[in-house]
């Protein structure tokens, strides 16, 4: 037997033994699997639960903060149900303009977040297109028309 017998032999032998070991690479390839899809699913839930809340706090339409009767609230009391007052106000305000939104949506539009206004006014700074831009923001050809039209003013 010669040298190319015995390494050979080796090889084969190294071969059938390796038939024998476990992969871990699968296991870890299937680990990384399910722990992103239990990211995934966490994250929805996630969303799911924030738009509950949101769809909670806009949709109590008989909504109405009254001061307590029986107990005389101090200047820190009074500032603070003051204040609470405003928040109810500008609550039901925006429930009026969900309202109005619901009922005739292509007469209203949404106020734009003035870092989105910032952004496209950036972009169309730089040369880009509406077309562009609408593909790099969420916003639609006319808001981005808008926006471009009066300069980024509301």
């Amino acid at each position: 037997m010669g040298f190319s017998s015995i390494l050979m032999i080796v090889g084969i032998a190294t071969i059938i033994l390796s038939l024998f070991f476990k992969d871990k690479s699968a296991q870890v390839e299937k680990d990384v699997e399910d722990l992103s899809i239990n990211i995934y699913q966490e994250t929805n839930s996630l969303k799911r639960r924030i738009k509950t809340l949101e769809e909670e706090l806009l949709v109590e339409p008989n909504f109405q903060v009254r001061p307590p009767a029986t107990v005389q609230p101090n200047a820190k009391q009074q500032d603070a149900f003051a204040s609470f007052q405003q928040v109810a106000a500008q609550v039901k305000v925006a429930q009026s303009y969900g309202a109005q939104t619901k009922a005739n949506p292509q007469n209203s539009s949404k106020p734009i977040n003035s870092i989105l206004v910032s952004q496209v006014l950036a972009l169309n700074s730089q040369g880009l297109s509406i077309d562009e831009i609408n593909k790099r923001s969420t916003l639609s050809h006319g808001q981005i028309e808008s926006i471009l039209a009066n300069g980024g003013q509301p």
